[in-house]
């Protein structure tokens, strides 16, 4: 592990302008240390590569790390993961332009589990929160890691999705991590400390600015196998996550929807574009081809394993196309519950929609 000054030394680095992985690595190699970089002078730093703009930071009193800096390193659960550390995300190390070091707030091995990013819209549907929701629980369930932006909206579900599942997920932030944006989700962002990690490149201290967001967003994609978008309009910034997905040669996943919904058409678009039209979790599992990693993880589809509801539902749809209003009468059960348990048979991969607004059975399964 680094001591703290090599932490604290990293610290002015990760505020330093224009130094990049390729540029550190060059000059770790000469002056050996975070330390050893801090404590040169000016002309050793040159010589060793450093840009004139972080050279000229560092000699200014700026560098210094603060005292909040010293006393949030030093309490639990928090860690700065240089380049150079072993506990640095894989994924994420082999993306071109990734950050230098990252801020976390609770477990750091946990960077290096397989992760699904989940994102969309900050103002999506119902429909669209419950999906979110309900593929994150999934897939939580069968141990899959959920990585988000802990923004409200799709994010904010995922998150709660995967927390339902008592499951892994992370939430990469655009601020410093001692300032959760939105302070609604400051909550949320505790629950997942506790369960998984926040995670930030920005340094304490670094306030909400929109040009951060871009730079967010290529961290989620970067420590992802694959990317699903719920809902997006044309142009949002989870178009803009997906494109940094595929630059990084991972899989990109859409949710398609009403051609009447401002909110599909990003994912409409990304599905013209090659990403994969996504109906159920099964879709993505078997796309990524996670059995190696989660053999063990899944619980039975079906059986004895599936819920009781569910398999009354299940019973009651039969084998020709029903609708809910048909459904809610043969159960019992009100339409509220049934609608979100048909979602579910269909994330399951149990039940397909068919036209007009009916159900029906299928035989595929996870």
């Amino acid at each position: 592990m680094p001591s703290s000054r090599e932490l604290l030394c990293w610290v002015a680095l990760t505020r330093a302008p224009e130094l990049t992985v390729a540029t550190l690595a060059t000059a770790l190699d000469t002056l050996q240390s975070a330390e050893g970089l801090i404590e040169a002078g000016d002309q050793r730093r040159a010589r060793a590569g450093l840009p004139p703009a972080a050279r000229a930071f560092l000699q200014g009193p700026s560098a210094k790390p603060t005292a909040a800096e010293a006393v949030w390193l030093a309490g639990p659960d928090h860690h700065l993961l240089a380049f150079t550390d072993v506990r640095y995300p894989r994924a994420l190390r082999a993306v071109a332009g990734c950050p230098i070091a990252l801020y976390v707030e609770g477990d750091p091995t946990v960077l290096n589990h397989v992760q699904l990013a989940i994102i969309g819209s900050r103002h999506p549907t119902e429909q669209g929160e419950q999906n979110a929701f309900e593929f994150a629980r999934y897939l939580a369930e069968r141990g899959l890691g959920i990585t988000s932006g802990l923004a409200q909206g799709i994010d904010t579900q995922a998150h709660r999705g995967a927390l339902a599942a008592k499951g892994l997920t992370l939430a990469v932030l655009g601020t410093g991590l001692d300032l959760v944006y939105p302070r609604s989700n400051s909550g949320l962002a505790a629950e997942i400390a506790r369960s998984g990690a926040l995670v930030s490149e920005f340094a304490l201290g670094t306030a909400l600015q929109r040009v951060n967001f871009p730079q967010r967003n290529r961290i989620i994609a970067g420590l992802s196998r694959g990317t699903l978008v719920v809902e997006a309009a044309r142009q949002s910034g989870s178009l803009i996550t997906a494109r940094l997905a595929g630059d990084a040669g991972r899989d990109i996943f859409a949710i398609p929807g009403s051609i009447h919904n401002p909110l599909s058409r990003g994912c409409h678009q990304l599905i013209r574009q090659g990403a994969k039209l996504t109906e159920t979790a099964d879709d993505i599992l078997t796309e990524l081809d996670f059995s190696v990693e989660f053999a063990c993880a899944a619980p039975p589809a079906q059986g004895p394993g599936m819920d009781k509801d569910r398999k009354i539902l299940l019973d009651a749809l039969g084998f020709d196309p029903t609708d809910l209003d048909s459904l809610v009468a043969r159960t019992g059960f009100n339409a509220q519950a049934v609608s979100s348990m048909m979602l579910i048979l269909e994330l399951e991969g149990h039940v397909q929609a068919a036209p007009g607004g009916r159900y029906s059975r299928v035989s595929r399964s996870l």
